[in-house]
């Protein structure tokens, strides 16, 4: 009797083991990067890498509102510009929120990247100690605000970890024409907040987004907005989507950019942080369209 009993008990074991990984087999790449956080409990889960926008917050109101309407769940995988395009690329994310607009363009000409779709904006801000020890703030633009704080060898922090921000930061110091270098010069290989914090604590020079200096600006005593306004630092953010639909979380990625762009998903973008912060962390695609290059 007890042999009758136990036999039906772990078929059932089996079985219900079997479906839940027939269902995590349907749901995920084969090679799915690590969610850093997951919104919504629907049935078919699509990735997403980014970077600023998942840590300070927005891509779970506008997940949490997309997945109301749909039967989802969004795993966010915490990358930023450059590894996130990686990620798309070998097809551990689905879909991606970036601001490398050079390596976004050849991903779509090279056909493993879709639907490129302008999504907003913000602008970087190079903030540094309060007694701006370089005079950056008496430039005449940023490259000479970079030359500034090299000819002074004042302490600057760097990201360097190929990210959007890491990139712009490259190019900066191109049209310097200068190769940073020394002790000044500190690479984090952290994301925006942890290597904005490392600056405060100095204190340094970093080139941080307008989005999380708003959002942190309360807890950083040693730093101030020493130069910002030149063209090249506004950030344009474009979302993009693994270019195969044969499967449903790349028809959700097709789905959540379209909800991005149209009017509903705009009107988060452009309002996200006014309660919090009293300012908006983000400018929506119709501002960020004068700046798209």
């Amino acid at each position: 009797m007890k042999q009758t009993l136990k036999r039906p008990l772990l078929t059932t074991v089996l079985t219900a083991t079997a479906m839940t990984a027939a269902t995590l087999a349907l749901t995920a790449p084969a090679h799915a990067a690590e969610c850093k956080a997951s919104y919504g409990e629907g049935q078919t889960t699509f990735r997403l890498a980014t970077g600023s926008p998942g840590e300070l917050g927005l891509l779970k109101v506008l997940a949490d509102e997309f997945n109301q309407q749909h039967d989802s769940r969004m795993c966010w995988v915490k990358a930023g510009s450059g590894k996130s395009l990686k990620l798309l690329k070998s097809g551990a994310v689905d879909m991606v929120m970036v601001h490398a607009p050079g390596p976004e363009k050849e991903a779509v000409r090279a056909g493993w990247a879709a639907q490129r779709t302008l999504i907003g904006s913000n602008e970087f801000y190079l903030v540094g100690p309060k007694h701006d020890p370089a005079q950056v703030s008496t430039a005449k633009s940023v490259a000479h605000a970079y030359q500034k704080v090299a000819q002074k060898k004042a302490d600057f922090f760097s990201r360097g970890d190929n990210s959007g921000t890491h990139k712009k930061e490259q190019r900066i110091w191109q049209n310097a024409e200068i190769t940073p270098q020394g002790s000044w010069y500190h690479v984090t290989k952290e994301f925006m907040r942890a290597t904005l914090r490392q600056a405060n604590q100095k204190p340094g020079y970093f080139m941080t987004d307008s989005s999380t200096w708003v959002a942190e600006q309360a807890k950083l005593d040693n730093l101030s907005i020493l130069f910002k306004g030149d063209p090249m630092l506004i950030n344009t953010y474009h979302a993009l989507r693994t270019s195969d639909l044969s499967q449903p979380a790349g028809r959700l990625s097709q789905a959540f950019i379209e909800f991005v762009a149209s009017d509903k998903g705009q009107k988060i973008i452009t309002e996200f942080g006014q309660q919090s912060f009293g300012a908006s962390l983000y400018n929506n695609a119709e501002y960020a369209q004068q700046y798209v290059h």
